[in-house]
């Protein structure tokens, strides 16, 4: 029952959590030195329930663990006497100047890892200089996460099969400042989440759709989440519906869920204004493959006519520099972020975009690299490289 009351009573999820998070904070030895060090701190401080539904992915999770690796395999070629004595990581998305190639990615209930949620996000954001996509499925509303501080923000949503409640969304994003949207398109049914069935993961209310639909699907078995997609997002999406979306916002569109060149090419086609070369954090269809594998390929069909973004397994500044270097303009970042607000709230997850950037300061340094436009293709070699050269 405590954990049923728990998932439905935001004050009793704040308490536990600051409970939770100050025994972590007190029985660290030292702060974290990298990204990955966030994590196991966040399972000590979450409760289960919501520990496994961040850091999970579908069935064999497979693909969870190959989005790290495949990074892995990726080894560099650094260039030597350059002049380095000053790294430039600036850059534009979209039009907009940013610190660093280097986006929060849209993720679910922050509320359920710090009682500020979607909010202390968004500050740490700001301070960063990085853009934050938010959530359809924050627990803070888009209005509340706007007048939090002033930032370049983009909006994540689905298609629902009331139309209209997707429009009020991309509507009223749009009056809060929003400067994109981003449609992820690989969720006709939600993926298996065995964590989430094992543990019947509870969704909470939502307080972005009060007043539209219900959030709170009453299901005798496994996760209520997977009762509330099915309910709600709309399965007979087409590519002819991008051009209702368009239709209803001045606002670029991203598309989030590509992962081959003939849908990179109907996205051009479609009007996205970017790509976002993605397999839901290994949440959706297991054993599809690596994001950083398949990023090239995506790239090279869109010829430089839409910007390229990449996410899934980037924990470190090597990662972000590797993605760049196969043609990503930035990368955005997920599960690392829920892990720092976990643990240390605003200042975590300023401390994980900032290790994050500091990182890929130094592999540019000892890249030879000063700027971003000095990163190349020479600078990294893949597996099916190193296969070629030993034939």
């Amino acid at each position: 029952m405590w954990v049923v009351r728990l998932a439905q009573d935001p004050e009793l999820v704040g308490l536990n959590l600051f409970w939770r998070s100050s025994w972590c904070a007190g029985n660290m030895a030292e702060d974290p030195v990298n990204v990955n060090e966030y994590q196991e701190l966040a399972r000590q401080a979450l409760p289960k329930m919501y520990y496994d539904f961040y850091a999970g992915g579908a069935e064999d999770q497979h693909t969870l663990k190959e989005n790290m690796e495949a990074f892995r395999r990726i080894t560099f070629r650094p260039r030597i006497l350059r002049d380095v004595s000053k790294i430039n990581l600036s850059t534009t998305i979209l039009g907009y100047n940013v610190s660093a190639p280097i986006m929060i990615a849209p993720t679910a209930f922050h509320k359920l890892a710090h009682p500020e949620g979607e909010v202390a996000t968004a500050r740490a954001a700001a301070a960063s200089n990085v853009i934050m996509i938010l959530s359809y499925v924050s627990m803070c509303t888009v209005e509340e996460v706007a007048s939090s501080c002033n930032a370049i923000r983009f909006f994540q949503i689905y298609v629902y099969k009331r139309r209209d409640v997707t429009a009020q969304l991309v509507q009223r994003a749009e009056r809060s400042g929003y400067k994109a949207i981003v449609l992820t398109v690989d969720v006709p049914r939600l993926g298996r989440r065995e964590p989430d069935i094992k543990n019947k993961m509870i969704a909470p209310q939502l307080k972005n759709f009060e007043g539209l639909l219900a959030t709170q699907v009453v299901s005798d078995e496994g996760s209520n989440l997977q009762a509330f997609a099915a309910s709600t997002i709309d399965a007979s999406l087409s590519w002819k519906d991008i051009g209702w979306l368009r239709s209803i916002t001045k606002l670029p569109i991203l598309i989030k869920g590509v992962l081959t060149h003939e849908d990179a090419i109907k996205a051009v086609e479609a009007g996205a204004a970017g790509i976002v070369v993605s397999n839901h954090g290994a949440r959706q269809l297991d054993y599809s493959p690596a994001t950083i594998s398949v990023l090239e390929e995506v790239v090279h069909a869109v010829k430089g006519k839409v910007p390229v973004f990449v996410d899934g397994g980037v924990r470190r500044g090597t990662d972000v520099f590797k993605a760049l270097a196969l043609g990503a303009q930035a990368v955005l970042i997920g599960r690392p972020v829920v892990y720092g607000l976990a643990v240390k709230g605003e200042t975590g997850v300023r401390r994980v975009t900032e290790m994050l950037k500091d990182e890929l300061e130094l592999t540019m340094a000892l890249s030879g690299c000063p700027t971003l436009k000095d990163i190349t293709r020479g600078h990294v070699i893949t597996d099916p490289e190193r296969l070629h050269s030993s034939l």
